[in-house]
């Protein structure tokens, strides 16, 4: 299991479903479940976060039906708060091969947040809370993965799509020495090319 973490805009929906085609893997997004799910519409885009128990109950029942199909995961901004974080740290952190996170300068993220078009993404005022809430709860985080020894990189999310995918490709590698890619078409047709969440 790969944890992907970055702030909104950064590519995490786009690079998780890249990498989860490259190998085989199944991609969590624990935005795209909580929007599937329903009921969060007027939550979400007042840029606030869903209740910690929900999320925690919708991804860890996501996570156990895909572990059940024989899946391995990535998990797309999931942990998102320290409580979300400590749960996982007391019930799966063997499962844990390491955790990303992409590093966009906020410049360009308001300019992919513009081009997305997503309610949620329109008023600055939203995306600054997002943003502010993001940088205080990887703060408390990170230090759990590392006192759990979980290894944490951080990677440049600049450039073009290919090359991110490919940075984080080698840093799946390096995680999960068993991970093998399925294809040679690092961004076919199937993946969006435009940044994600």
């Amino acid at each position: 299991m790969i944890i992907l973490f970055g702030l909104a805009g950064s590519g995490k929906g786009t690079q998780g479903k890249a990498l989860s085609e490259i190998f085989g893997w199944r991609w969590l997004s624990v935005g795209q479940v909580i929007r599937d799910t329903g009921g969060y519409e007027e939550t979400i885009n007042k840029g606030l976060l869903i209740p910690d128990e929900d999320v925690i109950r919708l991804m860890n029942r996501a996570i156990e039906k895909s572990e059940a199909e024989g899946f391995d995961v990535i998990l797309d901004g999931y942990p998102r708060s320290k409580y979300q974080a400590e749960w996982m740290m007391d019930h799966i952190p063997e499962k844990i091969d390491g955790a990303i996170i992409l590093e966009v300068p906020k410049e360009e993220l308001y300019d992919r947040l513009a081009l997305r078009g997503r309610d949620d993404d329109k008023e600055k005022e939203s995306i600054d809370r997002r943003f502010e809430i993001f940088e205080q709860n990887i703060c408390s985080i990170l230090p759990m993965l590392e006192s759990k020894n979980i290894p944490i990189e951080r990677v440049d999310g600049v450039g073009t799509i290919d090359e991110v995918t490919d940075r984080l490709v080698e840093i799946v590698k390096k995680f999960n020495p068993s991970a093998t890619e399925q294809s040679e078409d690092v961004n076919g047709e199937e993946i969006e090319k435009s940044y994600g969440e």
